[in-house]
Parts: C-alpha cells; sequence; structure tokens
C-alpha cells in the first residue's frame, strides 16, 4: 500500500491525499476504512490507488 498526507478535507464527505507527486488524490468517505469524521488534514494515510468515473482516486484509505 502506497502512503501520503491528507491535504485538505471537506465537509462534503471528500478529501485529497498528497502523494509526494505532482498531483493530489481524491478520496470519498465511502473509501476510508474507518471513520471518515475521525481524520484530520495532516495525517498520515496509507491507501491503494484505484480508478474513479473522473480518473485515478484512493481506495482501502485508512490511517497510520
Amino acid at each position: 500500500m502506497a502512503e501520503g498526507i491528507i491535504k485538505r478535507l471537506t465537509d462534503k464527505g471528500f478529501g485529497f491525499i498528497d502523494t509526494g507527486g505532482s498531483k493530489d488524490l481524491f478520496f470519498h468517505k465511502s473509501s476510508v476504512q474507518g471513520s471518515f469524521d475521525a481524520m484530520q488534514e495532516g495525517q498520515k494515510v496509507s491507501y491503494t490507488e484505484g480508478r474513479g468515473p473522473k480518473g485515478p482516486c484512493a481506495e482501502n484509505v485508512k490511517t497510520v
């Protein structure tokens, strides 16, 4: 599993992970293993990269 840092969370139930590359990776709260509400910006997470309807996205997101 890859690791990154939560860059931004929204109150609409999605966020973005800084992967260390040139682009951030989108994730939806339905892809979070555990509680989305307990996550915070700047927190380290692990994830697998998947493909959503609008392009790459993070799946199986969980805190490290």
